[in-house]
């Protein structure tokens, strides 16, 4: 096996599609107004006081330039389009032509926490009501991780390594640091990282109902009348998390690579660090939280006290978000109080396998105009009065460099440090 080049990974670009827009763009705009892209469902009926989610505003296959009415009646998991969509602007954003010397270099590693969910929902209806030749013959493309990496080869014509990272709520950053070491080592020069989820289902809001992770919205509580409040990390009144739909992509780059085609760094990947729990299917297990963000700082040769902003998970769990603050409080010592720590999930909610994508993605567009995004809906938690979390309002403050954290079911974590250029 050959040795690793150790070549500098850069991020070049990004896309995003999220409850506050279809386009990174229009979500970095409402996120920096401080805004929530929370709503009652529409998508789907379901009876259940978790019925606040944030699904996107603005998304309409049938209005994507590349797919007609046969591709989107086809590819019926949302997380296939989707993932394609936000390749193409992450791609466009990054400015990287697709000629026939970047195509076999550039890989895409996009995860997923529920693989094509509706697109099994509407075979099995199918199959019920229409009989088994209904059944679309395109049903198992469709729940196969990779495909969406697939279709984006296809559309944009890149013939690297793709391949789906499951890491549950921490896939994103698991896509991350894969293509970061695939870089590095130089098995290409490009990564399309990320994740996508569309959950957005009845069976799928029931399940993490019943397993009381999301917030029941009931009378009285302040998002029954404003549901844009129901995601409310490391506040005081914090019930669980918000279930969201999106994707985010971050597009990597050798050092050399941006120099040969005249690209634009916005931040270079400076660590990753990655464990599991051994403990747990849902609840976390602080020494290895621990461990990874220790091993995050010590990948990227540096102290805890050079961290100057981290994006933590945040999902608005009162076990998790305690946890997550009691587990940076070992790490970072006295420290932490000097460090701003807020929550896109404040304003995102948790989108699964996508969201330490988005929230890579807005780190990095954070650094680079010198602006930190809130925790929104804050009201303060005395458990929490040690820790800025950055409440409610986006702030003017030059960060150099961010620690990123995820954790997901079935207890694996992934932290990534960027730099900011």
């Amino acid at each position: 096996m050959k040795a690793p080049l150790n070549r500098r990974v850069f991020v070049v670009g990004y896309g995003a599609a999220t409850p506050l827009g279809s386009t990174f763009e229009s979500t970095w705009k409402r996120a920096v107004k401080g805004e929530a892209g929370f709503r009652k469902v529409t998508r789907c009926k379901v009876e259940s006081a978790c019925d606040v989610v944030g699904e996107m505003p603005d998304w309409y296959p049938s209005e994507l330039d590349f797919a007609d009415a046969k591709e989107v009646y086809n590819w019926n998991a949302g997380f296939v389009l989707l993932t394609m969509a936000v390749c193409k602007e992450a791609l466009a954003h990054a400015r990287i032509a697709m000629d026939a010397a970047v195509a076999p270099r550039t890989a895409c590693l996009i995860g997923s926490a529920l693989n094509g969910s509706d697109a099994f929902r509407i075979a099995m209806h199918d199959l019920e009501h229409r009989g088994p030749l209904r059944v679309s013959p395109y049903l198992l493309p469709n729940l196969c991780a990779n495909l969406p990496s697939g279709k984006a080869g296809m559309l944009l014509k890149f013939t690297g390594p793709i391949f789906s990272p499951q890491g549950a709520c921490a896939s994103g950053n698991h896509a991350i640091g894969i293509g970061a070491r695939m870089i590095r080592d130089g098995d290409c020069d490009f990564v399309l990282a990320g994740g996508a989820d569309m959950p957005i289902l009845p069976e799928l809001i029931h399940g993490f109902a019943n397993m009381n992770a999301t917030i029941k919205v009931q009378p009285g509580d302040r998002a029954y009348a404003d549901p844009g409040q129901a995601s409310r990390p490391f506040s005081a009144d914090r019930k669980g998390f918000v279930l969201s739909e999106g994707a985010g992509v971050v597009v990597l780059a050798a050092e050399e690579a941006i120099a040969a085609h005249g690209l634009t760094p916005r931040a270079e990947v400076l660590g990753v660090g990655w464990t599991s729990d051994a403990h747990h299917y849902t609840a976390p297990n602080p020494a290895t939280i621990i461990r990874a963000i220790r091993e995050t700082i010590e990948d990227a040769e540096l102290q805890p006290q050079d961290i100057g902003y981290i994006n933590a998970h945040g999902t608005s769990t009162p076990k998790g978000d305690r946890t997550e603050i009691s587990c940076l409080r070992e790490v970072f010592g006295k420290a932490l109080e000097k460090i701003p720590v807020s929550s896109n999930k404040s304003q995102l909610g948790h989108t699964l396998g996508a969201t330490a994508a988005i929230e890579a993605a807005l780190t990095i567009e954070g650094m680079g105009r010198h602006l930190i995004l809130p925790t929104i809906n804050h009201l303060p938690d005395p458990e929490f009065s040690d820790v800025d979390v950055v409440p409610n309002a986006a702030r003017k403050q030059k960060v150099e460099i961010a620690l990123s954290n995820a954790f997901g079911f079935g207890g694996t974590n992934c932290c990534v440090i960027f730099r900011g250029v």
